[in-house]
C-alpha cells in the first residue's frame, strides 16, 4: 500500500467515526419520550435573592437572603445553592435549605478584591424545576 492510500483509509474511517458520533445524541433524544403517560411535570418555581450590602471589604461577611416561591408547600426542605459567575461559567460557592415559609440566609465572605456577579440557584427535584433568581452585583474592596 502506498502512502496516499493509508491517508485515505484513515480519512474516511475518522469521517465516518464522527459521523457516527454526531448522530448518538439525536438518536437516543428521538428514542427518549417526551412525556410518559402517567408522569408528573415538573413545577415552576421562582428564586428571589439579594445581599444585605452592596460593597463589602475583603474578608467581611455578607448575608444573602432570599425566598423560593414553590406552587405547593412539600415536608422537604429546599436547596439553594449560591452561585458566583466566573469566566462565563457558574461555579457553586455555597448551598443552604430553606426553612418552612420557603426563606433562606446565609453568610458568605470573599478573600481578594472583587466585583462578583451572584445568584441564587435551585437545582430541579422530582417535584420542582430547577430556577436561578437574578443576578446581582457585590463589590469587594
Amino acid at each position: 500500500m502506498n502512502g496516499s492510500t493509508k491517508f485515505s483509509r484513515r480519512l474516511l474511517a475518522l469521517v465516518a467515526g464522527v459521523l457516527l458520533l454526531a448522530g448518538v445524541p439525536a438518536t437516543a433524544a428521538a428514542a427518549t419520550p417526551l412525556s410518559p403517560a402517567g408522569a408528573e411535570v415538573l413545577k415552576g418555581v421562582k428564586v428571589h435573592a439579594k445581599a444585605d450590602k452592596e460593597k463589602v471589604k475583603v474578608n467581611e461577611k455578607v448575608r444573602i437572603r432570599g425566598s423560593l416561591d414553590v406552587p405547593a408547600r412539600s415536608e422537604a426542605a429546599e436547596t439553594v445553592i449560591i452561585q458566583s459567575l466566573q469566566a462565563g461559567v457558574w461555579v457553586d460557592l455555597r448551598s443552604t435549605s430553606c426553612r418552612p415559609n420557603s426563606s433562606f440566609s446565609l453568610s458568605l465572605s470573599f478573600s481578594v478584591s472583587a466585583q462578583v456577579t451572584l445568584r441564587a440557584y435551585h437545582p430541579a427535584t422530582t417535584l420542582y424545576a430547577a430556577a436561578a433568581s437574578q443576578t446581582f452585583v457585590l463589590l469587594v474592596v
